[in-house]
């Protein structure tokens, strides 16, 4: 492996600064047995794969998360939502400040202090704040029926956008293909190079694509102690055909760290991954023995993150440093529109 640049020196990949589209994804594959680290054709992706291999897919829906208010008093915020109004109405969620997108969330201005009670103007709804969590975390309920308050946010909300995105992100942009039910503050972006091509590629190979639903979360809120707390508690579903499907399988490999929380959690739980609606606050790192998962399907993540921690699960620190140095060298890319990773025992 021919690392040029020091892993120390790269502490972060520059991130895609669009939507770009899937066939520009570039594939770094990581051989943990071999310490072999090279670049693949993304449009190969289904060859790595053998019979009787499972691919684990977070089949949830990114949620027009985005939704911007005004409180009693005027003052401007956005609430970026961790899940839908249940059916009491209610929704928690964080609250930034005044501005959007375009500025990054650390520099963006300090919210406004909401304390149980408030009335908020979320859009065109009414709201109440009927819990406070600190300055940035709340629950909210909203005075409508719970299925206007859902259509009012596909109609005024947007998905939740960074600043190294330029261009405003339409829903559709954060959408994999095989997405179902919008559980998803932030779409579970390392499954954007499967696309259509690759399913049936896999298929062909004897290759089962399973789902898990899991409700991933905000990546960043811009305040430092909430951020290294990330990520939070947060729901998953195993469905039956997946606990069937991982029984025979011969290597289980999930796509994106959401699929990894899911599947240890219930197998931590069980002993074995075991069909069940939970949550989970699992946090995952080099000291987490695997159970149920053997390889993972990611994207570039810098070194000082949560995701980043997680591989460690999957291959030696001083490996992954070496892959990593090897990929910025390369100049592959990072967050939800960079470049994909597969690492894998052999």
């Amino acid at each position: 492996m021919d690392a040029v640049v020091s892993a120390q020196t790269l502490r972060a990949f520059a991130p895609a600064p669009h939507a770009r589209p899937v066939a520009e994804t570039r594939l770094l594959v990581v051989r943990v047995a071999s310490r072999e680290v090279h670049e693949a054709p993304r449009s190969t992706l289904a060859e790595l794969f053998d019979e009787r291999d499972v691919l684990v897919v977070n089949d949830a829906a990114t949620l027009p998360a985005s939704i911007f208010g005004e409180t009693e008093r005027g003052e401007p915020f956005e609430l970026r939502l961790l899940a839908l109004p249940d059916a009491s109405r209610a929704a928690d969620a964080v609250v930034l400040g005044a501005g959007d997108y375009r500025t990054p969330t650390e520099r963006r201005a300090p919210p406004p202090a909401l304390r149980e009670g408030d009335w908020l103007i979320v859009s065109d709804l009414e709201a109440t704040v009927v819990a406070s969590r600190g300055a940035r975390r709340v629950r909210i309920r909203f005075e409508r029926q719970v299925d206007d308050v859902i259509a009012s946010l596909y109609r005024a909300g947007r998905s939740v956008q960074y600043a190294h995105v330029r261009a405003p992100l339409a829903l559709w942009d954060v959408q994999n293909v095989y997405a179902s039910e919008p559980w998803a503050a932030e779409m579970p972006s390392a499954g954007r190079p499967i696309d259509f091509a690759t399913l049936d590629a896999l298929r062909k190979r004897g290759v089962t694509v399973a789902r898990v639903t899991h409700g991933a979360g905000l990546s960043s809120i811009g305040d430092a102690a909430l951020d290294a707390s990330l990520p939070w508690v947060e729901r998953y579903r195993v469905p039956i055909e997946t606990e069937r499907a991982l029984r025979g399988a011969r290597r289980v490999v999930a796509v994106g760290t959401s699929v990894v929380r899911a599947l240890e959690s219930s197998a931590m739980k069980f002993g074995e991954v075991r069909a069940e609606e939970s949550t989970t606050n699992l946090r995952i790192d080099a000291r987490h023995t695997l159970r149920a998962v053997r390889g993972l399907l990611t994207g570039m993540h810098d070194a000082t993150t949560s995701h980043r921690d997680l591989l460690g699960a999957f291959a030696p620190e001083a490996l992954l440093e070496e892959a990593s140095a090897w990929a910025a060298s390369r100049g592959f890319l990072g967050h939800e529109f960079g470049d994909s990773c597969l690492i894998i025992p052999s």
